[in-house]
């Protein structure tokens, strides 16, 4: 298997970087969307970011990903009655699965064979995507060119964390826990409004207009090409040193405050930007307990907050025709009148 490029060795685009490595720390953001012009590092980050993280601990064998000590009741691979006959205990990489466009829904959920459920009484349960991708990342490259009800139904088992399949008055169900990750290209269509609000955050990427970061772009890539493994091998401890980042976040992410200053002005700001609902405010708290985490830190403070609003809020705003600068603009003027300027809790 090719050895993916690293993640360190990404120049630039830092904001899609920071999502990524946000929504490693704390699945509960709901998911990113990464929108910009092709041949930007979109899915190279992806799966880039996979070989970073921790590796996870499952039976061989298994196709639900389930955890040793708290099997699915929809495994067989884990439920074995007899101890001695359960396979042996294995590490592996996070699962980083690809959803192709032409996916049915049996393919993404799973598909129960009725004809055996009916003619030997047996339910045979055939795992989706959806269960290969369970405690890892789920991949959607055009997310843009999906089908609607995919994208709902997705979107719905990110929330939950569960799918439920249900045929001909059968049921099954299992964990689905996967961080999910979708990208696309503008010209090619938008999501609707309501599919856009469902994700945590949203960057946009740009082709580098520096010289230099170009440069270093093609220089980066070639070596990589020309050989894989030494080129990793150069960048593995920066590679490392990120995903020690990650794992330490993740220990503190639960001890991290919020002090009541920077929450009222957090909703002062989408009042102001007239973001509908409770998931903006929901999600701007989460990702920035992530990023405060990330940076080694127990206290969530109002830069954290500036800096993470755009990603978080621009795709929720609705569209002003009178309006011309675009969201993130929007999004800076707002922070910038909220009273106090800058609080550090």
């Amino acid at each position: 298997m090719a050895l993916p490029f690293p993640f360190a060795a990404i120049v630039a685009q830092e904001d899609m970087k920071k999502a990524l490595l946000m929504a490693a720390v704390e699945p509960l953001l709901g998911g990113v969307l990464i929108f910009g012009d092709r041949g930007t590092g979109k899915s190279t980050a992806v799966r880039a970011l996979t070989e970073l993280l921790p590796p996870i601990e499952t039976r061989s064998g298994c196709r639900y990903n389930c955890l040793p000590a708290a099997p699915q009741p929809a495994c067989t691979v884990c439920n074995q009655p007899d101890s001695l006959k359960r396979p042996p205990i294995v590490r592996h990489r996070a699962p980083m699965i690809d959803l192709p466009l032409g996916a049915t829904e049996d393919r993404v959920c799973g598909s129960l064979d009725i004809e055996k459920a009916l003619v030997a009484g047996e339910k045979h349960f055939e795992p989706g995507l959806l269960a290969a991708a369970n405690r890892g990342f789920l991949y959607i490259d055009e997310i843009n060119l999906l089908e609607d009800h995919l994208v709902d139904l997705l979107l719905d088992a990110a929330a939950s964390g569960v799918n439920v399949v249900e045929r001909e008055g059968l049921s099954i169900r299992h964990a689905a826990r996967f961080v999910l990750v979708g990208s696309g290209n503008p010209e090619e269509g938008d999501l609707r409004p309501q599919l856009l609000d469902r994700f945590g955050l949203s960057v946009e990427v740009r082709t580098i207009e520096d010289l230099d970061q170009r440069i270093d772009v093609i220089r980066r890539r070639d070596a990589y090409e020309t050989d894989p493994s030494a080129f990793s091998k150069l960048w593995a401890k920066r590679d490392a040193a990120i995903g020690r980042r990650v794992v330490a976040a993740r220990k503190i992410l639960r001890q991290v405050e919020i002090p009541d200053q920077v929450v009222m002005r957090m909703s002062q700001l989408c009042l102001r930007l007239g973001i509908d609902g409770m998931r903006g405010e929901l999600t701007l708290m989460r990702a920035c307990r992530a990023a405060a985490a990330l940076a080694g830190r127990t206290l969530v403070t109002w830069d954290d907050v500036a800096d993470i609003a755009p990603m978080v809020l621009c795709h929720r705003l609705r569209r002003d025709p009178l309006d011309d600068a675009g969201t993130t603009p929007r999004v800076e003027r707002a922070l910038a009148t909220i009273s106090g300027g800058h609080a550090h809790g």
